[in-house]
């Protein structure tokens, strides 16, 4: 759906309660790569604004008066409409969770939520479009680097200071390198300092995720370089 590189992502908010709207609204652009092209109080006027503005993702609420928001999935699943959705609802059942993926949300999230996962859900949208977007074709091994958004059981308790979504971040820019590279290059690329960059890096050899190779540069002083381990 994002079909320029550098374009923002168009996000439609439905929503019926106003104060949450505002509040939903606040997060989404806080975001970095996201802004919030329409509102919508009811899954009737949401399937009307998703039909105008074209959005590439909806941030759904399950409950909301009229139409609630699986039958708007279903609906727009039968149309044959194509945008991706992340439902946000209070109930947590597996039979609710169940209906929501079969009818091909990419996200649920069950309120009340903290910036952070919404955050986390939206960032991981954004890579995955970003890295859909560079390819005319897939093979398995490259969805499967795609699809890495979340670290194994290896990485998942970080050391202080270490954050997974940041260091997701890295792992997946590292994936995609086709030689090595050194700190300075991976931190300016992925919008971190040398030295936090670094940090990241290291903490990925310790755990086999990433090799590290000293190289000479014309004054002799050794030179780090990162590259992923396959």
């Amino acid at each position: 759906m994002v079909s320029r590189k550098n374009s923002l992502i168009q996000v439609l908010l439905i929503e019926d309660d106003p104060m949450v709207q505002h509040v939903n609204k606040l997060f989404i652009e806080k975001i970095e790569g996201f802004i919030v092209s329409g509102v919508a109080a009811s899954g009737v006027e949401g399937k009307k604004l998703i039909e105008e503005l074209e959005p590439d993702l909806v941030l759904l609420d399950v409950y909301m008066p009229g139409q609630d928001g699986l039958s708007l999935i279903q609906e727009l699943r039968q149309d044959q409409i194509d945008v991706d959705i992340i439902a946000v609802t209070a109930a947590n059942d597996t039979s609710t969770v169940k209906s929501f993926m079969r009818n091909g949300v990419i996200d649920y999230i069950v309120k009340p939520f903290t910036f952070e996962r919404l955050e986390k859900a939206f960032l991981q949208y954004k890579e995955v479009q970003r890295q859909l977007y560079r390819e005319a074709s897939i093979s398995q091994d490259k969805w499967d680097k795609v699809m890495v958004t979340t670290p194994k059981k290896s990485v998942e308790h970080l050391p202080k200071g270490l954050q997974h979504q940041t260091l997701n971040q890295v792992i997946n820019y590292i994936n995609e390198l086709n030689g090595a590279q050194s700190a300075e290059e991976i931190g300016n690329n992925v919008g971190l300092a040398r030295v936090t960059a670094r940090r990241y890096l290291s903490y990925l050899e310790s755990v086999g995720k990433v090799e590290m190779e000293l190289t000479y540069g014309t004054i002799g002083r050794p030179i780090q370089m990162y590259s992923f381990k396959g």
